[in-house]
């Protein structure tokens, strides 16, 4: 193929110009086709929000309310004449046309006063925007109208969810301030690497991987909704993926290019440390982007366009960069290797620091596999109080006006959940009655329904839970209230956590098959490969630990708060909403597998060759070479993607944060206590046994034979082919 490729040069390079710019000039319009909304299709608490939006002007249902509140002073209540008029009067005032409300004057307004009768809270549902910032367009003038006025002398406040979560400052900016950023630091790294102008080749493959990706995500979205957040990741994973696969190969390149006797201007010998390089380097790079296609295929599979549209866009991202690596790059480093290639000295292809470290962990494989090991579990631990929902509003008001103003509704007894209710669409000559039901039950603190919520034959009942309802009691009770008001036929039941019940249901109902199925397609890609049943689980095994450390750090930083300000000046968000553990296992695990692939298929090399030449001890000196030849490559590789993600997660999105959070501390883990220290403790103390490869299951999978070479140029004699056998 790299033969082919050299030898139709400018086509090939008029392709990927042409991707290339067609791509950069769509991508603005195609940053505008994305969605900020999420659906769940065929979902009972989607049906119920969409009644919402139709029947009732797009207030409420996903969206939670906001809460004007007032104290009056001591000696005075709301039930004073005086206090009724005003507050009535206000709260009429700030309603939007279109819009909805609840105070303590509807009939059956009790539970929005206080027990002491002197603190009230109003719901107000404007009707929404369909985008990441609902209240956008309205919230300024309601802010400054409810600023200005009191009530006996004492002065109204507004809090609620979309003011303490800041998500109605618009929509998030594109993406490219932090691309260049994150381009900046990778090229640094690069520059460390190569010390020579081939530093800026893999940044080069990056600008033709970034836009034909986004051109190939415009075409999704023809067919369906794209979430916003996809322009992110193609934008920095996709920076960071297409660096890393051309970082391989131009380091193989030049490789191939220090070889005694490779060295040389003639365009053969030029030509054939392309096709080495391809054929070692590109043949690892072609089995990383196959293990990250086969995790990222796990959101595709989820009955959650949301999540589908970010699977899609995450297949594209390895494949894209693949075939860049395997196409363009070859035509790159044959024409412009050499020159760019200055100041052209001798470099060694092994690293002194990982050779000492790989010694150093061959000589005592069981204490280092215990400590890698212990740590490993160590960072994993917290997953076990991961907790999935929203952010509990309580998390969120953290200082200023409206979150002392929430303190204090939460201090009046009104219930934390209050700031998230369910919502119910029921008949109109049964809404009291279910309002009766609903408040009866247990972790209930409070229920409206005014009369003028009406419409269709129609009324709404708001709910609402003591506790905040992304918390395991406020769960419990609001999936009481779901369950008891889906009895009444008819009735629909919404609102923000109806649909985070169901959303949880969609994505993790059946999650144990969509493991199983990432798990068997990644063992058989990965055991056809490197001929062997035994590394392929230990690759399965790892990577599972490393990703459940980086659910560790997440639980630590954001949900129980351990430097989520420090780092993010951002206060902890008490859960972690649902989506992201789901899309951080399908990116982080064929991310990480990446490393586990380069680092073993260059050990499989070694093993090769030193069983090819007699050596009857193969599996030490091929640990220590494979890391020694790979541990600077993935820690550079590591690093360039830590920094796309820290430029991620300077997104002023709270989701995008955790998110990138995840996967930059998945892959500096899985890049450091995994494959430097884990892999090859692990490797050495299995042996021979490494290489374990029944007949059987080799027919099954269609192997190349075992005495097949990914140095294409190299003959294979009788003997060789011996070895291999005797070996793999």
């Amino acid at each position: 193929m790299t033969r082919w490729v050299l030898a139709h040069r400018w086509l090939v390079v008029l392709a990927w110009v042409a991707l290339t710019l067609l791509g950069g000039a769509t991508t603005g319009s195609t940053i505008d086709r994305l969605t900020y909304e999420a659906r769940l299709p065929d979902r009972p608490s989607q049906e119920a929000n969409d009644a919402f939006a139709q029947q009732f002007n797009r207030t409420g249902g996903r969206n939670a309310p906001l809460l004007l509140v007032v104290t009056v002073p001591q000696g005075t209540t709301v039930d004073s004449p005086a206090v009724r008029q005003e507050w009535d009067a206000l709260v009429q005032g700030v309603t939007p046309q279109g819009g909805r409300s609840a105070s303590y004057l509807n009939p059956g307004g009790d539970s929005l006063v206080s027990a002491d009768r002197r603190t009230t809270v109003a719901l107000l549902y404007p009707p929404a925007n369909p985008t990441n910032a609902p209240y956008d367009h309205l919230l300024p003038a309601i802010t400054e109208k409810v600023a200005k006025t009191t009530v006996a002398g004492a002065q109204v406040e507004l809090t609620g969810q979309p003011v303490l979560s800041g998500r109605n400052s618009g929509a998030p900016p594109s993406p490219i301030y932090e691309t260049l950023i994150g381009a900046l630091g990778a090229l640094v790294v690069l520059i460390l690497v190569f010390a020579s102008g081939l530093a800026i080749v893999p940044v080069l493959m990056a600008v033709a991987a970034i836009p034909t990706t986004f051109l190939l995500v415009r075409g999704v979205t023809g067919v369906t909704d794209v979430s916003f957040i996809v322009q992110f990741l193609v934008a920095l994973i996709g920076l960071g993926v297409a660096i890393d696969y051309a970082l391989l190969v131009v380091t193989r390149w030049r490789e191939e290019r220090n070889k005694p006797g490779a060295d040389g201007l003639e365009p053969e010998a030029r030509r054939e440390a392309v096709v080495r390089a391809i054929a070692s380097a590109g043949r690892a790079v072609a089995l990383s982007g196959a293990t990250v296609a086969i995790s990222l295929a796990a959101l595709v599979v989820l009955p959650v366009p949301f999540l589908r549209s970010v699977g899609y866009a995450g297949l594209f991202i390895p494949l894209v960069s693949v075939a860049v690596a395997l196409t363009l790059l070859p035509v790159l480093l044959f024409s412009w290797g050499d020159k760019l290639d200055r100041p052209r000295r001798r470099h060694r292809p092994d690293s002194r620091l990982w050779s000492r470290l790989a010694g150093v962990t061959t000589r005592h494989p069981v204490l280092s596999a215990l400590i890698s090991g212990a740590l490993l579990v160590a960072l994993a631990a917290p997953v076990l109080a991961l907790r999935l929902g929203a952010p509990e509003t309580t998390t969120l008001a953290e200082g200023g006006a409206p979150a002392r103003a929430f303190d204090r509704i939460v201090d009046a007894g009104f219930g934390e959940g209050i700031a998230r209710p369910a919502e119910v669409i029921v008949g109109a000559d049964a809404a009291d009655a279910m309002g009766g039901r609903l408040g009866g039950l247990d972790g209930v603190a409070g229920v409206v329904a005014p009369t003028d919520w009406a419409g269709g034959g129609n009324r709404i009942v708001d709910v609402w839970t003591t506790d905040d309802p992304s918390s395991n009691s406020g769960r419990d009770a609001m999936s009481a209230v779901l369950d008891t008001a889906r009895e009444t036929p008819g009735a629909l039941a919404g609102g923000g956590p109806a649909l985070d019940i169901d959303f949880i249901d969609a994505v993790y109902g059946s999650f144990g098959l969509i493991l199983i199925f990432v798990a068997l397609l990644t063992f058989i890609v990965l055991a056809r490969t490197l001929r062997s049943v035994v590394l392929p689980l230990k690759a399965l095994v790892l990577n599972a630990l490393s990703t459940c450390a980086a659910y560790g750090v997440i639980v630590l930083v954001w949900q129980k708060g351990y430097g989520s300000e420090l780092l993010f000046d951002t206060p902890a968000i008490g859960a972690v909403t649902i989506w992201i553990p789901m899309a951080v296992f399908a990116f982080l695990f064929g991310l990480s597998m990446d490393y586990e692939v380069f680092i073993l298929h260059r050990i499989r090399e070694t093993h090769l060759e030193l069983a090819a030449d007699g050596e009857q001890d193969t599996v030490v000196p091929s640990v220590v070479m494979g890391i020694s030849r790979t541990g600077r490559l993935v820690t550079s590789a590591a690093f360039i993607l830590f920094l796309a993600f820290t430029a991620l997660s300077n997104i002023p999105v709270t989701d995008v944060r955790v998110f990138a959070t995840a996967l930059a501390a998945g892959i500096i883990i899985d890049a450091t206590v995994v494959r430097g220290f884990l892999t090859p403790a692990l490797v050495t103390l299995l042996g021979r046994s490494n290489w374990w490869f029944p007949r059987s299951l080799g027919r099954l999978l269609v192997t190349p034979r075992a005495g097949t070479r990914p140095e294409v140029t190299t003959p294979l004699t009788a003997e060789r082919a011996a070895a291999d056998q005797v070996a793999g």
